[in-house]
């Protein structure tokens, strides 16, 4: 894993929009959600939050998708207007963090996941990280 001081950026399919964030994030997880499902054309979502803090840079101009989840939490999408592409999103019951979809990086190197949420609606054949420390929940 890289350091603190380290800049990761990610960003939207044609480039147009991105995030810069320095440091770690402080949890990697993945979402099973129907919600995440549909945002992402994938079986699940995978996601880094950082501190809002961390945030060094936007660049672009993003548009806002605001969607209340299962739990009646309102989340703020930010994606490109041209191609789509989710970039970053907040969660109105965590201010101080901002959410980044993990392919948003297109780094293999990106650290895996070490909490899965939603998996009562987890596909069957979808395999989720085991390990020491990774934590699962319905």
């Amino acid at each position: 894993m890289s350091g603190v001081g380290t800049v990761r950026t990610a960003s939207c399919s044609c480039g147009k929009v991105s995030i810069s964030l320095e440091g770690e994030p402080v949890r990697i997880s993945v979402c099973h959600c129907l919600a995440c499902q549909r945002r992402t054309g994938s079986v699940f979502g995978t996601q880094a939050r950082f501190p809002l803090s961390a945030v060094q840079r936007i660049d672009g101009a993003p548009r806002t998708y605001r969607r209340i989840a299962d739990s009646g939490t309102a989340l703020d999408f930010h994606f490109c207007p041209d191609c789509g592409s989710t970039v970053w999103y907040e969660v109105a019951d965590q201010p101080d963090l901002v959410a980044v979809p993990v392919g948003a990086f297109a780094d293999p190197e990106f650290p895996g996941p070490r909490v899965s949420v939603y998996e009562s609606r987890r596909h069957g054949w979808v395999r989720d990280p085991d390990g020491p420390g990774v934590t699962h929940h319905d």
